[in-house]
């Protein structure tokens, strides 16, 4: 069983009244239930208004795949949760970008780069296309699929070259993005997926919901979270494979916990 958290700002839901007439269980709680309702998943929920944005150490430790998605509050994430999440990501944990969360903090840090775009909100139609046809993320769609009505993000996408790009988004304006996009991170997949406006059903697509789907298996990576290589220190090594004479002074003192 797939142990996924579906991490929700939970501010739009609670002050705008279209977007609660959209989501009423919250677009974290919307998510959670595609994923429940898919076999070999748990999809509980986090929101940002909880003790240290439900995003304890102990529940990370447990958790296979975290789904991000922020808009409105980027800057109340905590610095702490934030390296606690990459912390994470780094020994193997997937993590699962969505929409507005190109701007997150979290994965900001994770891509090292501004993370900045075009938009319009207009209500444009946006047409997905499959670019990665073999890609286990694209496993059982089309070979492209519209949403009649989103927003729009466009190139440039201020974001490192990508392992795969899996989706090429087309919108009504004439704009074309990059819509869902691959990394590796230390022992960690992560995956940007762009639709998911907030005023709009998208995650109440089927098609959308079986990405969201696909893309949970695909970043859940068990061997690496049950290995503690990427939680360890420097380690010294005091045997040489090969013969070697030691030159020079010598800073470090036996019993040095990996000092470098």
């Amino acid at each position: 069983m797939i142990r996924a958290v579906v991490w929700g700002e939970n501010v739009h839901e609670r002050e705008n009244p279209i977007v609660a007439g959209v989501y009423p269980k919250g677009l974290h709680g919307c998510i959670a239930d595609a994923l429940n309702a898919a076999d070999g998943i748990s999809a509980t929920t986090a929101t940002l208004q909880e003790p240290e944005h439900g995003l304890p150490q102990s529940r990370l430790d447990e958790t296979d795949v975290l789904l991000w998605w922020g808009h409105a509050a980027h800057g109340d994430v905590s610095d702490e949760v934030v390296e606690r999440v990459v912390e994470a990501v780094w020994g193997g944990m997937g993590l699962i970008l969505l929409h507005s969360s190109h701007f997150a903090k979290v994965f900001k840090r994770l891509m090292g780069t501004p993370c900045n775009l075009t938009w319009r909100e207009a209500g444009e139609r946006e047409r997905l296309w499959v670019s990665a046809r073999q890609h286990p993320i694209a496993r059982g769609l089309p070979d492209h699929f519209e949403l009649e009505h989103e927003e729009m993000y466009g190139e440039p996408f201020a974001v490192p070259e990508p392992l795969e790009t899996v989706f090429i988004s087309w919108f009504q304006g004439g704009e074309v993005f990059r819509s869902g996009l691959t990394y590796r991170r230390g022992a960690g997949k992560v995956f940007y997926f762009r639709p998911g406006h907030e005023t709009y059903p998208t995650y109440f697509d089927p098609n959308i919901r079986r990405v969201l789907v696909n893309a949970t298996r695909w970043a859940h990576n068990p061997e690496a979270r049950q290995s503690s290589d990427w939680d360890a220190p420097n380690i010294d090594v005091s045997d040489a494979l090969e013969p070697l004479e030691h030159r020079g002074a010598k800073l470090h003192k036996e019993g040095d916990a990996g000092f470098q």
